[in-house]
């Protein structure tokens, strides 16, 4: 049978069934319980994160600030989206509310937000916000997406446009992250410039994330296939759903290329089947940016990863809080 005899489309006209798109269930009522709580609940649970970091080594000048207090004030910042003075309503209810010690001045938080000690404590607490949900999630995808900045990286000029005709253009940040595909919890993340490569990322965003759950299912798009990753992920007990490229083939030196693009060529309905819960990596991202915007105010390197990594914590946050909702799951931090 010659398939170009029927009409190309999916609205119902023609001879071909309409497309009905696929829809997930959702409970309405847990969903709108979570997020009338969620302020509440948020500042509640960012409280109980940062409240055992310790203090920073203090050298010389003026008495540093409670690192815990700081942290809460730049991830709470972020959540609100407001500008630092804005902000400070806000930080000085949670002052009287006992979650920070003293409200300090706005332009401390940037100050604190300039410090390299502060990156690593992030990562931590973005890790540790996601072990309450160790239990739930098992798959977990992997992708990267861009933040503007406010820096600019030069002038472009495009026929399009005229030769007397430029438009300006924005530097970005890099994030690769993975998360887990039922809640959408980011379980490691990895900041790079604006044209750091995709797949050298798998490794330390894999190995960050099996030190800490039970990774089964690995799901990446082709960006990140090579031999090194799938070889990678079956070394953590984890089975690789990674798209093949179109030029490759099979033949290689390595026995785990070889059999799982065999797999792939042979049983595709079987490999899409589990691969399109890769894209709870892109559903993460979209929230992140519709929630806590696309945009990063800093303007030094430093700042910029950190404010970054405040957006992905505060992410986090809420996905716990959702979770509590309709999962029924009672963190423990």
């Amino acid at each position: 049978m010659d398939l170009r005899e029927f009409p190309h489309n999916g609205n119902g006209n023609g001879n071909l069934p309409p497309i009905s798109p696929t829809t997930y269930p959702r409970d309405w009522s847990a969903y709108n319980e979570a997020q009338t709580q969620e302020k509440a609940l948020f500042t509640r649970l960012l409280h109980e994160l940062c409240a055992p970091l310790p203090a920073l080594p203090q050298t010389a000048g003026r008495p540093r600030l409670p690192l815990s207090d700081m942290v809460f004030a730049a991830t709470f910042k972020s959540y609100s989206t407001f500008s630092g003075r804005r902000f400070m309503t806000d930080l000085r209810e949670a002052c009287t509310s006992g979650y920070i010690s003293r409200a300090p001045h706005f332009n401390s938080i940037f100050n604190y937000l300039e410090l390299p000690e502060l990156t690593p404590i992030l990562h931590g607490l973005i890790t540790e916000s996601a072990l309450p949900l160790k239990t739930i999630e098992t798959d977990f995808a992997i992708d990267s997406s861009g933040f503007t900045t406010g820096q600019f990286v030069g002038l472009w000029r495009a026929e399009k446009y005229g030769k007397d005709k430029q438009l300006i253009v924005h530097s970005w940040l890099k994030a690769h992250i993975m998360c887990g595909v039922r809640t959408n919890v980011i379980t490691s993340v990895e900041i790079t410039p604006r044209n750091g490569s995709d797949s050298p990322q798998f490794t330390p965003l894999l190995e960050a994330t099996s030190r800490n759950f039970d990774v089964r299912r690995v799901l990446a798009d082709k960006a990140y296939s090579s031999y090194r990753n799938l070889e990678l992920a079956e070394s953590h007990g984890a089975t690789p759903f990674i798209p093949f490229k179109s030029y490759a083939k099979e033949g290689t030196k390595s026995r785990t290329w070889n059999r799982l693009f065999h797999f792939y060529s042979m049983h595709q309905e079987e490999f899409y089947a589990a691969y399109h819960k890769r894209s709870n990596a892109e559903s993460a991202f979209s929230a992140i940016k519709r929630k806590f915007g696309d945009f990063i105010r800093s303007k030094t390197p430093v700042a910029q990863v950190n404010e970054l990594l405040c957006k992905f914590l505060a992410y986090n946050v809420c996905c716990l809080i959702r979770s509590m909702h309709e999962l029924g799951i009672q963190p423990n931090l």
